[in-house]
């Protein structure tokens, strides 16, 4: 049985285990599917001992990290919603999802303390949060990747929670795109920056993968903002009125325009290149905003496929492989660890094509 394979199996058999019936039911859909889910298996070398050994450890790590109330991290960050969102997607790019998979309990409760941060506004939040919009892009995001892939989260309650919870706060992403086509750090449609901008677009984008209404005139007017904040050499800057280029900001620029579903466009060949200058791993032209931007150059050079993947993939995998601590952490000293771990582990976890996403 093939790696991609027992994925699936452990994440929608019930309980997570092999049974006999549904093992017969899922190879006789596989048999009989369309090639292009071809385009969603994982590829020769792409997975290796030394990953999944980083992985078993980084989850093991992060799942340590989880609070009595469901929340992932702590110190300044702890009970942040974004974290606990990206933690939670993390384990859920292994194949666990609510009550099914080794860590489906962590995922359970990570999904209450998302839900329970959720105001009547539609705001996902906790009461400390700074620049909510941040953290709202993210835990949409993982309620979107939760909805699609179980059809609401398991039982009939956690379900209609959790899509009234992701249809309350797609209005409110929609609502608050200021006039430019972008969002800002608060829920209000007054400014934009690059940056907030594709965690909104992501969001927008997992939701209506899981079959949420989504107006396609926000997404038009996103995909103009960011096209806006392109520059001359391919990279994009932070605001529309802010002219240097970064690489991170490129790596989301580049992102969102595949999210917002255009694939072909010198726009996102530019920034490809770009990146290659820029920020191929271990050359990277600056450390600051490391994980933010690998999380999303990983995910433009596989949504760009071919060479771009090919040259990116074993570059990234082998220097985060690297730097993973003794504990299997990775460490971030401004956000901290709990946060750079989940985006380290969602980085690795990007050849399993589990999640809805990241799927081609």
């Amino acid at each position: 049985m093939n790696h991609t394979l027992r994925l699936r199996l452990r994440a929608f058999s019930p309980g997570g285990t092999f049974q006999a019936p549904f093992l017969l039911f899922l190879l006789a859909i596989l048999t009989i599917a369309p090639p292009s889910i071809a385009q969603n298996s994982i590829l020769p070398n792409e997975i290796n001992p030394a990953l999944d050994r980083a992985v078993e450890r980084g989850t093991a790590y992060l799942v340590s990290q989880q609070n009595p109330d469901g929340s992932i991290g702590s110190g300044r960050f702890g009970r942040n919603v974004a974290i606990t969102a990206l933690a939670c997607i993390a384990l859920m790019a292994d194949g666990n999802l609510p009550g099914r998979g080794p860590h489906g309990d962590a995922v359970q409760r990570g999904l209450e303390y998302v839900l329970s941060c959720s105001n009547e506004n539609g705001l996902i939040a906790s009461e400390a949060a700074n620049g909510p919009m941040y953290g709202h892009g993210f835990a949409a995001l993982f309620l979107g990747e939760i909805y699609g892939m179980t059809a609401g989260g398991g039982d009939t309650a956690t379900a209609d929670r959790v899509y009234e919870t992701l249809v309350k706060a797609v209005r409110l992403i929609e609502l608050s795109q200021n006039q430019e086509g972008g969002w800002r750090y608060n829920p209000v449609p007054y400014d934009a920056d690059v940056s907030v901008t594709i965690c909104q677009i992501m969001a927008l984008r997992s939701a209506r993968n899981a079959g949420i209404e989504v107006d396609k005139a926000v997404i038009d007017r996103a995909v103009e903002y960011v096209r806006r904040c392109q520059n001359t050499d391919g990279g994009f800057k932070y605001q529309l009125d802010s002219g240097q280029s970064g690489w991170p900001r490129t790596a989301a620029g580049v992102a969102s325009l595949y999210y917002a579903g255009i694939y072909e466009d010198r726009a996102i060949e530019r920034g490809i290149e770009y990146l290659n200058v820029n920020a191929f791993p271990g050359r990277e032209q600056s450390r600051a905003h490391y994980w933010y931007g690998h999380y999303y150059a990983v995910q433009a050079m596989y949504l760009a496929g071919g060479q771009p993947w090919a040259d990116w993939w074993p570059a990234v995998r082998a220097e985060l492989i690297a730097s993973q601590n003794n504990d299997g952490s990775w460490e971030d000293r401004s956000v901290g660890n709990a946060y750079a771990t989940a985006m380290s582990l969602i980085i690795l976890q990007m050849p399993k094509r589990y999640l809805p996403i990241f799927q081609k």
